[in-house]
Parts: structure tokens; C-alpha cells; sequence
């Protein structure tokens, strides 16, 4: 049984983030929230997940749920964390958890168990008593089942992008987090990357003044891999191009801005609307490259080229967020923040930082200045302490390492997440929110407060104390 065969027909026929979902929802909870913002009631012995660190775990045993492009990428990299074990791989196709097996094996670690072959071949995985985390990297249409069954089996979760994809799904998985008293974390990697963290310190100690806008993204041409036959499996990330018209994977650029800007501790995103292009870049790359005969030849592609998200804060602070993965151009993620001393803009300047910056009083005469400085200056703990480890062992440039690392070092040592729960649902809710707010002509949707009100209070996050990795042994 492939993947997408095990998709439901809802999903299919309407699209996880279609607005019959949205508007209908499955409970009445969660749709007023959709509509207004407003909070569901915690159930009776249901607690807030804020500042509740993890247990201490002298090894952390980490099982895998999806072995594709993106998780069989992954499964060195835990590996390599010290105090960190893979202890069981599963994909719905069995050849892959052998291959994640081997490739463990063969670099010396223990052979992890394997399961696949089947679509609940996860359920049996999770039965194990040798698993204290669980990591999700799943097509996006298995992500929030796959990650409430970790929470549900009593396991932490690390979810790929996005955790959920319906607004009802991210309410669930907060409560489901909350009643486990289990950890569920976004697998936010750009939120790790180095310009990005260094950014991050610049904003908390003012060198751009009161912070006023910030405008991230994911801008990368997929059109090839979208089309292979090979890359993403049963084409599923394709199909999501013929289901809705949402902003579909804006987080990367979203949540590094978000967390310069303290959002859910100390600000909140409250509203968004959301505008779209055309959608004509797939099925353009398809008539000039696609042999008539290949499957696409029968899709019709609804999602815009580029979607746009404009969400404004309750400080007044405002975020544009683009998606734009059809289209022939250079990989951006943005990330610019600006406020009323200075702004930086990534990804624009010259090498090697691809950053460029200008600040008052440094700077004058309305000139680009090169990043560099200000990166070492203000660079990241993590990176100081794990850099040459990342870049030997991570992709994208080091940062999956840094948040593997974080992670197991959170857990070892018994620390608060960086990233919990709550920044997770509120990441991911412009998915669902864009298809919302497009269906309605592009008018403003409120944004729940997956808080429950807790956002008002400062607190700790990305921008961490230095902390040491505990012993091994």
C-alpha cells in the first residue's frame, strides 16, 4: 500500500488545509478559535507546558518515523550526538529502514531494529520500551498523526515541517502535549542556522532599536525535484500543488523572525491575510520539460507561485512571510528584521555571510555594510561551542546538527525547550490561516492564542544560557 493510497479521501478529494476544513471544523472548539482567536477550554488536570523542563535522560534513545530524502538524512546526525542512540528506523517501505540500518551499522553503531512494509508499522514501533524520543519526517499529510501517536505512546516528538496541517489538528496536538506532559517540537533547523541566531542576540540586546517589521520566507525553485519520479515519493509534495491555494511551507523564514520579535513571550501574532500569484510556474516547467505520457500530465495545479502572508502582532509589530517553491529563482529565506535604529537583510549581501546590515549610529550614508563583524560579534553559543562539529556532521549547512544536538543536550540535562510546543502550533498555523484567509478574498483571520493567554510573560528561548553537554558514561 503506497503513502498517498493511505491518504483519506478527505484528504484527497479537499486538501488538509481546505477551507471546509477550516470553516466546518471537527469540534466547535477549535473553529470559534479559528474565527475569533479565542481559546478552547483545558480539560479538567490539563497543564500548560511552558517551562517544564524534560526529565533527565542519561542516553537518549531516539526512533525514526519516515526514512525519504529528509529522514534518511537525518539518521547519522543523531547518531553522532554524544549520549544519543538511534535504537529503531521505520518507513512504510522496508527496504529503507535496512538501508538506515546499514548506514548505521557500517559507521560503527549499534544496528538499530527495523520496521516498514506497512502504514502501522509505526504503531508496532511505538510499542518498544526502549524509545524516549521520536522523530517525525513523514510527508506532511502523516506528520500530526505520526506525532500524536508519539505524545500518546508517551514519547517526546521532534516533527518535521509543519507539525499539522489543520487548525483543529494544532489545537489537538497542544492539548494532547499538555495532557501527556510530553514535549512535541517543531524541527525548526533555520531557526538554528547562524546568521539567524546571531540576529536573534542583536534584536534582545537593541542594536535595532524597537524592532517594527520582519520579513522571512521560503524561496526555492523545486520545480525539478517536484517532477522527478524519484525524489519525493509517489510525487506527494506535487499533489499538495493541486489540492489547496495556502501558503504551504513558510515556516523557515517565519519563525526565526517571529522569535526575534519574542513572539509568545512578550508578543503574539494575532492576525493574517494572506494574497497569491497565478498559479503558472509548475504547469509552465511541465509543458517545456515533461514528457506527455508522465502522471502530472493529469493534475491541475490551483496553489499560487508565490503566497504572501502579512501577520501583525498585538505590539503592532508587522511579519511578511512568503512560500514561493514554482517559480525560477535563487534560494532566499529573507530574513530581514528592521526597527527603528537599523536592519539586516540575509541572503542579499556579498559573501561569505550572504548578510548585509545598517545601523545608527555605526552607519551613515546610506550605505550597505557587510554583516560579518556583527556575526562574530554576537554569534551564537551553539555555534561556538558545536560549529565544527555541525559542519562535519549536518546538512544545510550545519544547522541540523545544532538542533539535534540542542535537543539531546535539552534532554540529557533536563532543560526547557528552546522551542515548544506552542511556537510550533503558531509556526504552522499560516497554513491553514493562508487557505482561510485566500478562500475569503484575502481578508484578515485571527490567529489563536495557543498560549491560552501565557504569551504576555517573558521568558527564555532560542536566545539560551550556555549549558554544557553532561558526560557520557
Amino acid at each position: 500500500m503506497s503513502e498517498i493510497a493511505a491518504v483519506s479521501r478527505r484528504l484527497l478529494l479537499g486538501g488538509a488545509v481546505a477551507t471546509g476544513a477550516l470553516a466546518a471544523g471537527v469540534s466547535a472548539a477549535p473553529a470559534a478559535a479559528a474565527a475569533t482567536g479565542a481559546a478552547p477550554g483545558r480539560r479538567p488536570g490539563q497543564k500548560s507546558m511552558i517551562g517544564v523542563p524534560f526529565d533527565v535522560h542519561r542516553t537518549v534513545r531516539v526512533a525514526m518515523i519516515g526514512l525519504g530524502n529528509r529522514g534518511s538524512g537525518m539518521v547519522t546526525g543523531w547518531a553522532a550526538v554524544p549520549g544519543c542512540t538511534v535504537t529503531a528506523v521505520c518507513d512504510i517501505r522496508a527496504d529503507r529502514a535496512t538501508r538506515a540500518a546499514d548506514r548505521l551499522e557500517s559507521k560503527g553503531e549499534p544496528r538499530p531494529a527495523e520496521y516498514g512494509g506497512s502504514a502501522d508499522s509505526y504503531s508496532r514501533m511505538l510499542q518498544r520500551d526502549d524509545i524516549d524520543l521520536v522523530y517525525v519526517a513523514t510527508p506532511w499529510e502523516f506528520h500530526y498523526e505520526h506525532g500524536r501517536a508519539a505524545l500518546l505512546s508517551g514519547r517526546h516528538a521532534v516533527v518535521e515541517l509543519p507539525i499539522a496541517t489543520e487548525l483543529r489538528q494544532l489545537w489537538d496536538l497542544v492539548d494532547t502535549s499538555e495532557r501527556t506532559r510530553r514535549h512535541l517540537l517543531l524541527a525548526e533547523n533555520c531557526s538554528y542556522g547562524r546568521n539567524e541566531l546571531a540576529m536573534l542576540r542583536m534584536a534582545h540586546a537593541g542594536l535595532f532599536g524597537e524592532i517594527t517589521n520582519g520579513h522571512g520566507g521560503y524561496l526555492h525553485d523545486l520545480r525539478e525535484l517536484l517532477f522527478s519520479d524519484t525524489y519525493y515519493t509517489d510525487s506527494w509534495r506535487r499533489l499538495w500543488h493541486t489540492r489547496s491555494t495556502a501558503s504551504l511551507y513558510p515556516m523557515h523564514g517565519l519563525a526565526p523572525i517571529a522569535a526575534a520579535m519574542d513572539v509568545n513571550r512578550g508578543d503574539r501574532m494575532v492576525t493574517l491575510r494572506a494574497t497569491a500569484t497565478e498559479p503558472r510556474g509548475l504547469a509552465d516547467y511541465r509543458e517545456r520539460f515533461v514528457p506527455k505520457g508522465h502522471p502530472s500530465w493529469k493534475e491541475t495545479y490551483i496553489n499560487g507561485d508565490l503566497i504572501t502572508c502579512l501577520i501583525e502582532t498585538a505590539q503592532g509589530r508587522i511579519i511578511r512571510a512568503e512560500h514561493d517553491v514554482s517559480s525560477p529563482r535563487p534560494y532566499s529565506r529573507i530574513n530581514s528584521l528592521a526597527g527603528s535604529r537599523g536592519i539586516v537583510e540575509d541572503y542579499a549581501g556579498p559573501a561569505p555571510t550572504g548578510a548585509r546590515i545598517y545601523l545608527e549610529p555605526d552607519h551613515s550614508g546610506h550605505t550597505w555594510r557587510d554583516f560579518e563583524s556583527y556575526r562574530k560579534e554576537f554569534d551564537h553559543w551553539l555555534w561556538q561551542k558545536v560549529g565544527d562539529d555541525a559542519a562535519n556532521n549536518g546538512g544545510h549547512g550545519g544547522m541540523d546538527y545544532i538542533l539535534q544536538w540542542r535537543t539531546v543536550q535539552l534532554m540529557r540535562a533536563g532543560l526547557v525547550p528552546d522551542i515548544d510546543v506552542y511556537d510550533s502550533a503558531a509556526w504552522c498555523s499560516a497554513v491553514p490561516l493562508s487557505a482561510a484567509s485566500l478562500a475569503g478574498g484575502g481578508r484578515p483571520v485571527a490567529i489563536p492564542d495557543f498560549t491560552r493567554g501565557a504569551w504576555r510573560e517573558r521568558r527564555p528561548g532560542l536566545d539560551s544560557e550556555p549549558a554544557e553537554m553532561p558526560p557520557v558514561g
